[in-house]
């Protein structure tokens, strides 16, 4: 592996090679050599193992590159983009949530690459993906993998507590209390898993916000956001979830390693990082689609994703775009698919995980899937974490009434910012 240059060693590298020069006698400035590129790389959307089995091939393919990737919390990522693209030091390439691309290409600080998208095949992209990397017609987000969440299980804790993966909410309740024994727990669920709460009350007809109008009000304080909550916190209080954390704190493939957990809820692809931590689990981790309220129909999901951006600020745009090339290319979205079980970029890629167990859980509870309100200022809501602190609060103690009507306010004032 090469040597790393960080953004601000290439810079002085090259103020020193030009300061360097002798404009007397015309000698060309020496070599700042491989052009350092830093991409930032989302906490458990890709493997170790992947991550550098690609790091050092695209270094050898590309000589004239020095590859830094580094990886991210999800956890404030929303406030590190902004401040990076109002930088003048950004990273070159950024793995952003799909729903938190309009906002950050409103800002200005993100490349139109809608002139690359015939050569990235365009054509060929999920049209899931496609949309929400693209603002009033400009391609500002590539698409790079689609995944929704399932239950990932324990098959022996199932096995020992002599229970079925469930079909419906109710029984979903009766199987966890059972798994509930000799000191396992029946499920990890944290108070701030806020996508899952999402699905919650969209299967009692609720949403997060409403648009009425022309303006966009919070809408957690309705009854049927409030059902949606109340269902959350019986769940939660079945296992020894943190209250006041998310799933990346502690990260929750690390607590399902340990084998005493029977059930959380995941993308698929999180079994690849929690073998990475227990190989021992391989042929024991299970998954089936997050159950509805009658056995008919899964429970509603967020179907997300991850774009790729390059910055306006980025210094390397030819070379960050080669990156985002490589990385929504057809060799790459075959590894990544394989790896973690993510619905790849383009349609023609559909049949890589045919007969994957956890794919095949992901598709049937996509069936019921849904998207996050569609408006610019959504990830400004993201960002504030004003949910997963409604959550807590429910979940410590707070009247879940009051809690909500405060926190739909807040959302209300957040999207209608700016208007």
């Amino acid at each position: 592996m090469k040597h790393r240059l960080t953004a601000a060693v290439a810079a002085l590298a090259l103020a020193a090679a030009a300061c360097g020069s002798d404009a007397g006698t015309g000698a060309a400035p020496e070599s700042s050599g491989p052009a350092g590129l830093t991409v930032w790389i989302m906490d458990g959307s890709v493997t170790q193992d992947l991550l550098k089995t690609f790091e050092t091939g695209y270094e050898a393919a590309h000589p004239e590159v020095d590859l830094d990737i580094q990886i991210q919390a999800w956890d404030g990522i929303g406030e590190r983009v902004t401040a990076a693209l109002a930088s003048t030091d950004a990273p070159d390439v950024i793995e952003v949530g799909n729903t938190q691309v309009a906002q950050y290409a409103a800002s200005g600080g993100v490349t139109d690459l809608t002139g690359k998208v015939a050569d990235l095949k365009g054509e060929d992209w999920l049209p899931g993906l496609a949309q929400p990397g693209n603002t009033d017609g400009k391609q500002y987000g590539i698409p790079w993998y689609a995944a929704n969440r399932v239950v990932v299980y324990h098959k022996d804790l199932f096995a020992k507590a002599d229970v079925q993966p469930p079909k419906t909410r109710d029984e979903w309740l009766e199987i966890t209390k059972k798994l509930n024994q000799g000191g396992n727990q029946g499920i990890y669920l944290t108070g701030q898993t806020w996508y899952a709460l999402a699905g919650f009350i969209w299967d009692e007809g609720g949403d997060l916000a409403v648009q009425e109008g022309g303006r966009w009000k919070g809408a957690l304080d309705t009854p049927q956001a409030l059902a949606g909550m109340d269902f959350y916190q019986r769940l939660q209080a079945l296992g020894k979830g943190p209250k006041d954390a998310d799933e990346a704190n502690p990260p929750q493939h690390e607590v399902f390693a340990q084998g005493k957990v029977a059930q959380i809820i995941a993308v698929p692809g999180i079994a690849a990082r929690v073998l990475e931590v227990e190989p021992d689990l391989k042929d024991k981790i299970g998954y089936f689609p997050i159950p509805g309220k009658t056995p008919d129909k899964p429970g509603s999901v967020f179907t997300g994703g991850s774009d790729l951006i390059v910055p306006v600020a980025s210094q390397h745009q030819e070379e960050a775009y080669e990156v985002v090339k490589a990385l929504a290319g057809e060799e790459f979205q075959t590894d990544l698919a394989k790896a973690m079980s993510f619905v790849p970029n383009r349609t023609s890629l559909a049949g890589v995980l045919s007969g994957d167990e956890g794919t095949a859980a992901m598709a049937t509870g996509a069936a019921n899937g849904r998207a996050t309100p569609n408006t610019p200022n959504w990830a400004a809501v993201e960002a504030t974490s004003v949910i997963k602190q409604y959550m807590t609060a429910v979940l410590t103690g707070g009247d879940p009434a009051t809690e909500a009507r405060k926190t739909s306010e807040s959302i209300t004032a957040t999207l209608n910012s700016g208007s």
